[in-house]
């Protein structure tokens, strides 16, 4: 498809980017495409696609807490857009088609899978851009609208994830207008986006469809015997929203009714489903990570380059459960861990206990107060990521790893904290409480990664995560903190992931 597209170029630290905001990747999904996986763009667009205006973001339920946070978004269905920052190339003088191509980046965001915006200031990719590099950041469909299952092929789940591989199909036909390279596009995302990245990697879907890929926070790998969700489990609660919504008792059919609802009272009954997961047992995700690993079913042959940070669980255990009390009691802690296996499954809260309270002084309320944090951030994220980067290093050629530090603040270094210095934000926002370690440790992460993208080492003394050559190697993870970039840590998830949860997880 020929297209041709009005941007802007704007001065980004003293470099000129082209900026090209809300490009379609694919037909809106709404009326019979609501649920269905997306159609590309059928008709070629005859105008110039405008794309100096921010879009749609996909439909989603903004907490009040978080209004700041995510901005002035304007939600909507009709939301698959991509944006494309690229380094300036003069159109009327150098040909871009002369230039050498560049690597590609593409930012999937985090949310959980149910919030969140390509449009979100933070995910602004000018800076990354700076170093020369091709960013491309995506929006796909969120919550119910994402991944609502109805076991059929015109709502076979996961189609937040085949909106995301659509635009990878999309970037990879249309880059080269961009001065990007379609044989040098790495993935990466936090959080949700990380889950997502995994999936990529997992899914016969997305092969071929990138060279490398970092997972910032997230993978979906939990309990070798039980996901978070099943898919049957999945298409009962799809079921119960639509009698919920007054879909199972019409003379049409339930999916049906549900694509005829008004989107805003759809998205309302999001505050009922729950966490929101990738579905196995279907075409995208055949089957569990454990499961791939084990048959070696996965996209191998990648670079990829995969970290968390300290205290992955103090933020989202706080938000998800906002009544943890300040003086909480190793009792407390122990109903905490039978409440978490409603979520994660299968888990001995007896023998959770009991490991997580043997290191500390139990009658230290902060100190209790931080293993529950902690505790949710292994099930959660750490052990997610770091089983699966694990999983991954053995069983393909390539692997990487990255855990960051500690800081001052109530929650310490907690999930999400990387993706300001990933994307510059010390640089192009500035806030008084901004350092000049803040900045020059923004620069160092974002030449780590750009470079990872372009030559698929972070540094050139980067360790290796997994040596499958070397008999009883150590996994090494590089420390990233900024007054210890030097620092490597060895067996880091010894006692914990590699530990106690490893055959939770394998």
């Amino acid at each position: 498809m020929t297209m041709a597209f009005g941007g802007l170029t704007i001065d980004v630290l003293n470099t000129s980017v082209d900026q090209f905001l809300a490009i379609p990747y694919a037909e809106p999904p709404v009326g019979v495409l609501r649920f269905a996986k997306p159609v590309p763009l059928r008709h070629p667009i005859q105008n110039i696609i405008d794309g100096t205006e921010t879009g749609n973001s996909c439909m989603q339920l903004i907490p009040d807490s978080l209004k700041d946070f995510f901005g002035n978004l304007t939600l909507s269905e009709d939301c698959l857009v991509l944006n494309v920052w690229t380094p300036h190339v003069d159109r009327c003088g150098l040909s871009i088609q002369r230039a050498p191509l560049k690597p590609v980046m593409f930012w999937i965001h985090g949310g959980g899978l149910v919030l969140g915006s390509s449009f979100q200031e933070m995910y602004n990719g000018s800076a990354l851009t700076t170093h020369d590099v091709v960013v491309v950041s995506v929006n796909y469909r969120l919550g119910h609208f994402g991944f609502l299952y109805g076991d059929r092929e015109d709502a076979p789940g996961n189609v937040g994830f085949y909106d995301q591989s659509l635009a990878l199909k999309w970037v990879r036909e249309n880059i080269h207008q961009f001065g990007g390279d379609r044989d040098q596009i790495t993935i990466f995302g936090e959080s949700g986006g990380s889950i997502s990245v995994s999936a990529h990697i997992l899914s016969p879907v997305s092969k071929g469809l990138f060279k490398r890929a970092i997972l910032e926070s997230g993978a979906h790998m939990f309990n070798k015997d039980r996901d978070l969700k099943t898919a049957s489990e999945v298409l009962t609660e799809s079921k119960q929203l639509a009698a919920h919504l007054n879909c199972s008792q019409t003379p049409i059919e339930w999916l049906e009714c549900l694509r005829q609802l008004d989107a805003d009272k759809l998205n309302v009954a999001a505050l009922t489903a729950g966490p929101t997961v990738g579905i196995l047992g279907t075409e995208f995700l055949p089957v569990s990570a454990h499961q791939a690993f084990q048959t070696k079913h996965f996209n191998k042959d990648l670079d990829v380059l995969a970290g968390v940070n300290q205290h992955e669980g103090s933020l989202p255990v706080s938000m998800l459960y906002p009544g943890i009390p300040n003086n909480l009691t190793e009792i407390e802690f122990y109903d905490y861990a039978q409440k978490f296996d409603s979520m994660f499954h299968n888990l001995n809260a007896d023998n959770i206990t009991t490991f997580y309270m043997s290191s500390i002084n139990k009658s230290d309320p902060e100190a209790v107060k931080w293993q529950l944090y902690d505790l949710f951030g292994d099930l959660m994220l750490n052990c997610p990521t770091h089983q699966f980067a694990v999983n991954y290093g053995q069983q393909s050629a390539k692997s990487n790893r990255t855990p960051t530090t500690p800081g001052p603040d109530m929650f310490g270094v907690t999930h999400g904290d990387e993706v300001a210095f990933v994307f510059g934000l010390p640089l192009l926002y500035p806030q008084k409480s901004d350092t000049e370690v803040d900045k020059q440790f923004s620069r160092d992460v974002m030449k780590m990664w750009t470079d990872f993208a372009k030559y698929g080492k972070p540094t050139v003394d980067w360790p290796k995560f997994i040596d499958n050559k070397v008999k009883d190697y150590v996994p090494k993870a590089k420390e990233l903190n900024p007054y210890k970039l030097w620092h490597n840590f060895h067996n880091l998830f010894n006692t914990t992931c590699d530990g106690f949860w490893k055959h939770y997880y394998n």
